[in-house]
C-alpha cells in the first residue's frame, strides 16, 4: 500500500466517523453534509481509470456500495416516513469494510447498487418526476435554458465571469449576493444561485416551436453565471457573499429585461439539484446600494406573469448593488 492511499483510508475512515458521529448525536445537518461529501469521494474513486487508482475492479464496487449507503442513509434523515429507511446501525456495519477495503472479499452486506454519479437536470426535466416537497415548495422547477455553458455537477467553483473591460461613459453593474433566508436554510445541501439576464421577445414574432420556447424561458441577454456553493449557514441564513459581474454594459440592456436569481440545492433522494425558490430584480430597480428583493416559488417564471410568494414569513435574497462608470 502506497503513502498515498494509507493517508486516503485514513481521510476516509475520519470522515465516516465524523458523520456517524454527528448522526448519533442529533446534529442531522452536519451528518448530512459529511455523508454527501464522503459520498462523492468514493464515487470519484469508483469510476477511476485503472492507471491512476491502487484499487481493483471488485473493490471499487465495494466503494461505490458504501456511497450509495451513505446516499440512503442521507435520504433516511430527510425524509418524514418510518419505514423502509437505512438505520444508523446498519451504516455503522460498513464502517470496518471501508477500514479494509484492500483486503475485504466477503459479500457486501447489502443489497445496494452503485448509484450514477450526481446529475444536474436539463430545463423541464424535473416537471416529469413526482416531487414530495413541503407546502413551499411548490412544484417542480424548470430552471435556466442551457445556451451556455451549464454547471458541472458537483462543481464548488461556480462558473464566474470577470468584469468587463470599461468603456467610456458606460455603466457597468456588480451586483454582491449577500445571503437568503429561508426557513429549511441548514437542511439545504450544496446550495448555489443561478444568475441569469434575461429579455422576452415580442409575441409579434414568434414563428415556431423555438421562439415560443424563447417567449417562455426568455432570451439570455448574457452568459448565465453560477455562484459557488454557499460560504457557510447560520440560522435561517445561507451566506454566499460573493460578486457577480453584469456582462453587459447597463445603458445596453433593454428596458423590459431583468435580472434573475435562481436557488438551487441537491436533493440526495431524487439525486438531482433542484431549484427551490427565485427572484428577480427589473431595470428601474438598478441602483447603487443594498436590495432586498422577494422570493417566489417554482418554477421559475421568467415571463413575470404569474407569481406567487415562497412564503408569507419575512425571508428574502439581500443584494448590494455597485456601479462602476469612467
Amino acid at each position: 500500500m502506497s503513502e498515498a492511499t494509507r493517508s486516503l483510508l485514513l481521510r476516509w475512515g475520519a470522515s465516516f466517523r465524523k458523520g456517524t458521529d454527528f448522526d448519533s448525536w442529533g446534529q442531522l445537518v452536519e451528518a448530512i453534509d459529511e455523508y454527501q461529501i464522503l459520498a462523492r469521494h468514493l464515487q470519484k474513486e469508483a469510476v477511476s481509470q485503472p492507471n491512476n487508482s491502487e484499487f481493483t475492479e471488485d473493490q471499487k464496487k465495494t466503494l461505490a456500495k458504501i456511497a450509495t449507503c451513505l446516499e440512503l442513509r442521507s435520504a433516511a434523515l430527510q425524509s418524514t416516513q418510518s419505514e423502509e429507511e437505512f438505520k444508523l446501525e446498519d451504516l455503522k456495519k460498513l464502517e470496518p469494510i471501508l477500514k479494509s477495503i484492500l483486503t475485504y472479499n466477503k459479500e457486501f452486506p447489502f443489497d445496494v447498487q452503485p448509484v450514477p454519479p450526481r446529475k444536474i437536470l436539463a430545463p423541464g426535466e424535473e416537471e416529469d418526476l413526482e416531487f414530495e416537497e413541503d407546502e413551499e415548495e411548490g412544484g417542480a422547477g424548470a430552471g435556466s435554458p442551457d445556451a451556455f455553458p451549464a454547471r458541472v455537477p458537483g462543481a464548488n467553483e461556480g462558473t464566474l465571469l470577470p468584469r468587463l473591460p470599461s468603456e467610456p461613459g458606460m455603466t457597468l453593474l456588480t451586483i454582491k449576493i449577500e445571503k437568503i433566508g429561508l426557513k429549511d436554510a441548514g437542511q439545504c445541501i450544496d446550495p448555489y444561485i443561478t444568475v441569469s439576464v434575461k429579455e422576452l421577445p415580442c409575441l409579434d414574432s414568434l414563428q415556431d416551436l423555438t421562439c415560443e420556447n424563447s417567449y417562455l424561458n426568455g432570451i439570455d441577454l448574457t452568459p448565465v453565471q453560477d455562484t459557488p456553493v454557499a460560504s457557510r449557514k447560520e440560522d435561517t441564513y445561507i451566506h454566499f457573499n460573493v460578486d457577480i459581474e453584469i456582462q453587459k454594459h447597463v445603458e445596453k440592456l433593454t428596458k423590459g429585461a431583468a435580472i434573475f436569481f435562481e436557488f438551487k440545492h441537491y436533493k440526495p433522494k431524487k439525486r438531482f439539484t433542484s431549484t427551490k425558490c427565485f427572484a428577480f430584480m427589473e431595470m428601474d430597480e438598478i441602483k447603487a446600494g443594498p436590495i432586498v428583493i422577494e422570493l417566489y416559488k417554482k418554477p421559475t417564471d421568467f415571463k413575470r406573469k404569474k407569481l406567487q410568494l415562497l412564503t408569507k414569513k419575512p425571508f428574502y435574497l439581500h443584494l448590494h448593488q455597485t456601479l462602476h462608470k469612467e
